[in-house]
């Protein structure tokens, strides 16, 4: 439904500095120097792509709730029926939809301006195979029975909400993985061999199904590091906006100082004409001087869980991938993330350095604003769930290693 060789805005990416104070008039400044009412037909549904990458509140993790906001007042203000309007949401086999959406704040936002809600994980939610009119790169490898989507995102616009941070599959991750986790159901771990193709493909779908495009970028808390959950965070106090997924991408991948074309799925997409992934070739409008920043982000780290993956996907346990990801062992790797993630990194490591957000300019806007008396993660931080299991599988393994011995020492 949108040509990728000519679409408004395309090659286009609005940029602007912004602080708490004025944020969401900034978001609305934004959007329309960005002319997204040029991709947006307001006749039909327009589903906000919130993106949720862990239940928790950490910074620069998820979408925030001022950029959801910020979007929604300015789709309002300019005449955008609120029934129209649909918080979209999916969760992961490592992520729970639900809590993230109170966890960041989503439902508070929600709840306020009164939108509907979609989550593609509810039980009734149809989906149906994909026929794609022009070969895949990857999906139909990994999906040799067909690709199924949602039924319910055909024929709307789809409004994505990433944040500005590095990952340790993609380099960057911005508004072209923002499809990933609403388009592919709960199997979607089986691409990650094949990550950077997928998103040009997700691009190839959501460019045939959807009536408009178009992305918000949140760089105000933007991460570095072994993304998504596990950043260093900076306060950059920009914000992004484009029409183009793939210019959008290639100018956050610019500014954290990561060479866009570089990275296989922008300079992939450009290649098929989906968008331009070249950064000579982008047209900045807005604070130019933002545009022409070098964050020299570090975009190559890996945690510890997530360096196990890539042993996997491309290492030495390649050969048991089918085994350990797509077969009735698969739970195992769910534990090992929620573990890894939840009970030892923000417990030990993630939880100082969400506390320092918290007293950032931004940290508190979201205490005063958007969280009136509810304490931020409650339930999450303790660290005696990993003290314990610790404790437990030290004792294990002792009983093992003892047994084991007097067994053989029985035999001697």
């Amino acid at each position: 439904m949108i040509d990728p060789k000519n679409f408004p805005g395309k090659g286009q990416v609005a940029i602007l500095r912004t602080r708490p104070a004025t944020v969401l008039d900034d978001y609305a400044r934004l959007l329309r120097l960005a002319r997204y009412q040029d991709n947006l037909p307001q006749n039909q549904d327009t589903l906000l792509k919130i993106n949720i990458s862990w239940q928790i509140w950490y910074p620069s993790c998820s979408t925030t709730p001022w950029q959801l906001e910020g979007v929604i007042k300015t789709l309002l203000a300019d005449g955008f029926a609120r029934e129209k309007i649909i918080a979209t949401h999916n969760d992961t086999v490592v992520v729970n939809g639900r809590e993230g959406q109170r966890n960041n704040r989503h439902e508070f936002v929600q709840a306020r301006y009164g939108l509907q809600t979609a989550e593609t994980y509810v039980r009734g939610v149809e989906w149906e195979t994909y026929q794609p009119k022009q070969p895949f790169l990857a999906l139909d490898k990994v999906y040799p029975d067909g690709v199924r989507i949602p039924k319910f995102f055909y024929a709307k616009n789809v409004l994505h909400l990433p944040t500005m941070k590095t990952h340790v599959f993609t380099n960057i991750t911005g508004a072209m993985k923002n499809a990933f986790g609403g388009l592919l159901d709960q199997k979607r771990h089986w691409t990650h061999s094949v990550i950077h193709d997928t998103l040009v493909d997700l691009l190839q779908i959501q460019q045939d199904i959807h009536s408009g495009i178009f992305a918000v970028m949140d760089g105000t808390l933007a991460g570095e590091g072994p993304g998504p959950r596990a950043t260093r965070w900076h306060s950059k106090n920009v914000i992004l906006a484009s029409s183009d997924p793939v210019a959008l991408d290639a100018a956050a991948a610019k500014i954290m100082g990561v060479e866009p074309m570089s990275l296989r799925f922008i300079r992939a997409a450009h290649e098929r004409g989906f968008g331009i992934g070249d950064p000579r070739e982008i047209k900045f409008i807005g604070d130019q001087d933002a545009a022409d920043e070098n964050w020299q982000f570090s975009a190559y780290e890996d945690t510890f869980a997530s360096w196990g993956q890539k042993q996997i996907y491309h290492g030495v346990l390649h050969p048991f991938e089918h085994l350990l990801l797509r077969t009735p062992l698969v739970p195992w790797s769910f534990a090992a993330s929620n573990i890894y993630h939840n009970w030892y990194w923000y417990p030990f490591v993630g939880k100082r350095r969400m506390e320092r957000a918290l007293r950032s300019e931004w940290g508190q806007l979201l205490q005063r604003v958007y969280s009136p008396g509810e304490p931020i993660n409650a339930g999450y931080g303790s660290r005696r769930p990993f003290i314990a299991a610790s404790v437990g599988a030290a004792a294990f393994a002792f009983a093992f290693g003892l047994g084991l011995l007097m067994a053989m020492r029985r035999k001697e």
